[in-house]
């Protein structure tokens, strides 16, 4: 796993040879108590990772974590035949234990390679998604993110990007918040997030996200989207936006 470091100040510096990190200004006083949380949380995370947290812990934000498609719904298929679905789960639940790590609560849409449809719907494409709008509204989250696998006829297409609502304005933050994150952390990263029509960013006024964490229809990002690695590196960078977000 990939370690983490955090500190209040305002500059960049390299961790390693493949990865950056950001040092974290206070920009809202309102969240002083949170963000002292977080703060103490990451000090530990970095002395002794795993945190092994008590059963009293208070968790400071939840998180619906949505890995995209599922079940007949395998999205897209990469050039070497990756199947979407199955890729966003691996990431979804790599994300998961970093923010659980961290001290989030995460709310996950499907933790398995299920569908979220009933066998009984007629059009189980919209029935899966008014499933993931249900578990969003039942579970009051900070935020959403959800996550994808981009794909494009023009095999030299690449880099991650985040989406968001256009008339969320706090989407846009935090969109911006992970963009910033890719680009210092994933070379051939998109310079910048993008608004975009989706339903799972229309369906909540929760600030929500689309992570498309590269092009499996790029033979070589394909091949980096499923290395142990890259999948770190690239869910590393999600949580410290989140957290920037927060803060």
């Amino acid at each position: 796993m990939v370690n983490f470091y955090f500190v209040i100040y305002k500059k960049e510096k390299a961790l390693n040879s493949n990865m950056k990190y950001t040092f974290i200004t206070i920009t809202n006083f309102k969240k002083l108590i949170a963000i002292l949380v977080l703060s103490v949380l990451a000090i530990i995370f970095c002395i002794s990772a795993p945190i092994v947290y008590s059963q009293t812990k208070v968790y400071t934000y939840s998180i619906v974590i949505d890995a995209g498609h599922g079940g007949i719904d395998g999205g897209s298929e990469g050039f070497n035949g990756t199947k979407e679905s199955e890729i966003n789960l691996e990431y979804a639940k790599t994300l998961e234990q970093y923010f659980k790590d961290f001290g989030f609560k995460t709310i996950m849409t499907r933790s398995n390679e299920n569908g979220l449809y009933s066998p009984f719907a007629s059009n189980k494409k919209k029935d899966d998604m008014l499933k993931r709008k249900q578990i969003i509204e039942n579970s009051s989250p900070d935020l959403v993110v959800s996550i994808h696998m981009n794909s494009f006829t023009l095999s030299s297409s690449r880099g991650a990007q985040v989406f968001y609502n256009k008339d969320n304005e706090n989407s846009k933050l935090l969109a911006d918040q992970i963009q910033k994150q890719f680009v210092l952390n994933l070379t051939k990263a998109r310079k910048t997030s993008q608004s975009a029509d989706y339903y799972i960013l229309n369906c909540t006024s929760v600030p929500s996200v689309i992570v498309e964490c590269g092009f499996i229809s790029n033979q070589e990002e394909e091949t980096l989207l499923n290395t142990s690695q890259y999948r770190e590196k690239v869910c590393y960078s999600i949580l410290c936006g989140v957290v920037s977000y927060l803060m």
